[in-house]
């Protein structure tokens, strides 16, 4: 028997699939500016190249056709703007100017003004395609559809139908549809759409995950704890986007001159067309060709051109790395901070206790002593509680014990029974003050100055082991405190915990000054005092408490792990809970600011040369063109710089 194989699909078939077609015209689609303008281009060139063999007609014609192809997108804008804001632009500038050449006799020069403009045009959308080029990716890997369970079976559902507390399966290699909690399983996380971080998180029970990130090596079953228009991964996105539609004060500035300016060149323009001829003896043929070059040169093309593409390329280099700018003027401000204040719980220290020390009597068993206490506390759903018992289970190989009659004393401790012998675990009032003060010839006074908790455990009448836990320090505080303070900025701790406590982590940290027992009005008192002092002050926090100190800074950074209350306040997010980012992105800002400067000056010197030139009759139109889009292009390409 003989068995038919299904035909190999033709080049020429494939060529024209569907999909290669939608592909060839996305792709065209999102590139036609930049088509249209080195299609004006090639076409300016064959006709400059011909004319002396061709008609003078269609000489005519051909670069009709040139500025059609160049000009429209731009003129279209232009038009468009003019209608909206009822107020004259850049566009419209360089749509009567190209006009004015041409009406003189010089089409070569009115087409290779609009070739440029339309050039420097196509290379300002590639910029923010640039920049939205992070969002389309972040869209790209939010998933479609999960696999939810229900009652033991399995349904693929779309991820907007999705409910809280529904369970869905993630399988090894597939994206997290939705953020929730792990209730079964453990896996790898590739967390990098997120934090920006390259090395997989090992995720098991009761930790997070955020939609869009991938389980590598092993199948979860998750519960969903936010509805999908409310995932970490939407609040990225809506980030972003609102960060490129707000502009910066200098944007901003530039914006509102324009109008201003493209009147005065107009009304300039108009008048040189006809004074220099009544004046200075030029010739009218002369006056009107100084009026055309002055306005092409005299047009703020590379001025507005300065800071909006910069702005967008350090916007979207920064959301790369992990940090999220709400905003321009934010990227603008930050390299101006000149104090900043921190938060202490989530912000400088991880957020959760953890045991540092444990002392055991010499005269009791070590191992048996942390498994029963272990055993106690993991009845406790307190954060002490569960130090405790992650030390214990850590450091201990002693059997499970049994444990019976719990009974927490709130505030205090705990008392429970363990082989029918009384076991306290608490405060040292709760086992008793004399006790606790002696033991270990009175270390807990010792540690309680370096600003740790102290836990006692006693076991029938005596007091027999001591844990010390600390809310440590994250491990880049110092690194990025040090960073900062070589910057010259003043840090300072804002904190509710007492005095010990925030003097400890304070001096550890290296933190200027701080303010302990500091209740989240309090907070907002001393960012307004930093104010008035250093004028420019940013906060950083994670928590709800921080958020009206976030707003009332001049600029507000959330920690990305922090309640959504203080996301959705601050003007900036470290995305990773990255302190060193900090730095990071206030040279992100200085660069910016410098390459935005280096812009401006550079498009207004260019601008003043070229007029002195023209009044001086020592600059002639097609040298003016180039000079001045030239000069566009060239701010464009800098800024574009800060992509790197």
């Amino acid at each position: 028997m003989t068995s038919k194989s299904k035909p190999l699909a033709s080049p020429t078939s494939q060529m024209f699939h569907p999909t290669v077609i939608h592909n060839v015209y996305k792709k065209i689609s999102e590139h036609a500016e930049l088509i249209a303008a080195l299609f004006s281009g090639l076409l300016i060139l064959v006709t400059w190249a011909i004319s002396n063999s061709i008609p003078p007609a269609l000489t005519v014609i051909l670069y009709l056709t040139a500025f059609v192809i160049g000009g429209y997108a731009k003129a279209k804008e232009g038009i468009q703007e003019t209608i909206a804001n009822k107020e004259l632009n850049v566009e419209m500038l360089m749509v009567f100017a190209a006009i004015g050449s041409a009406s003189i006799g010089y089409w070569t020069e009115g087409a290779i003004l609009i070739f440029i403009f339309a050039l420097s045009g196509a290379l300002e959308t590639y910029t923010m395609q640039k920049s939205n080029k992070e969002i389309s990716s972040l869209m790209d890997l939010q998933p479609e559809r999960a696999l939810r369970i229900s009652n033991g079976h399995e349904k693929v559902v779309p991820v907007s139908e999705l409910q809280l507390e529904d369970i869905i399966l993630v399988r090894a290699g597939e994206r997290v549809p939705a953020d929730g909690v792990i209730i079964k399983g453990t896996t790898a996380i590739d967390e990098s759409a997120i934090t920006g971080e390259s090395v997989p998180v090992t995720k098991l029970n009761s930790h997070d995950v955020f939609a869009g990130t991938v389980a590598l090596d092993g199948s979860i079953s998750v519960k969903i704890t936010k509805p999908a228009n409310e995932t970490l991964f939407q609040k990225i996105i809506q980030m972003v986007q609102s960060a490129q539609e707000e502009k910066s004060p200098s944007q901003l500035f530039i914006e509102h001159f324009e109008g201003t300016y493209v009147k005065v060149v107009l009304a300039t323009v108009a008048v040189m067309m006809f004074l220099p001829y009544f004046l200075f003896g030029w010739s009218l043929s002369e006056s009107i060709y100084r009026a055309m070059i002055l306005l092409v040169v005299a047009s703020p093309c590379a001025l507005v051109a300065s800071i909006m593409p910069a702005t967008l390329s350090a916007i979207s280099s920064s959301a790369k790395n992990g940090v999220l700018f709400k905003g321009g003027v934010h990227v603008e401000n930050l390299s101006h901070v000149k104090a900043i204040a921190f938060d202490k719980t989530g912000t400088l220290t991880n957020g959760t206790p953890e045991v540092t020390e444990a002392f055991v009597d010499t005269n009791a068993d070590k191992e048996t002593v942390l498994a029963i206490a272990g055993a106690i506390e993991r009845e406790s759903t307190h954060p002490l509680a569960q130090a405790i018992t992650a030390y214990s289970e850590a450091h201990s190989n002693g059997p499970k014990r049994t444990v019976e009659q719990v009974t927490t004393v709130s505030g205090n401790g705990v008392t429970a029974y363990v082989d029918q012998e009384q076991w306290k675990i608490g405060k040292a009032a709760f086992v008793g003050e004399s006790e606790a003060s002696c033991f270990h010839n009175g270390i807990a006074e010792r540690l309680a100055k370096e600003g740790k908790t102290v836990v006692f455990v006693k076991h029938n009448d005596n007091v027999i082991a001591l844990y010390a836990l600390k809310d440590t320090i994250r491990n880049d505080t110092k690194q990025a405190i040090k960073a900062l303070k070589k910057q010259g900025v003043y840090t300072i701790m804002l904190t509710g915990d007492n005095e010990t406590t925030a003097k400890a982590i304070a001096q550890e940290a290296g933190i200027d000054h701080y303010i302990a027992e500091c209740l989240p009005e309090e907070k907002v008192t001393q960012v307004k005092q930093l104010r008035t002092a250093y004028k420019n002050v940013a906060m950083v926090g994670d928590g709800i408490n921080d958020a009206p100190a976030l707003a009332s800074a001049n600029l507000g950074i959330a920690m990305g792990k922090g309640t959504d209350v203080a996301l959705e306040t601050a003007d900036v997010v470290l995305m990773k809970n990255d302190l060193p980012k900090i730095t990071n992105a206030i040279h992100l800002s200085s660069r910016m600011n410098k390459v935005v400067g280096q812009n401006v000056i550079f498009s207004l010197g260019v601008i003043v040369l070229l007029i002195a030139s023209n009044f001086l009759q020592v600059l002639d139109l097609p040298l003016g063109v180039i000079g001045h889009e030239g000069s566009t292009i060239l701010v464009i390409l800098n800024g574009l710089r800060l992509l790197k």
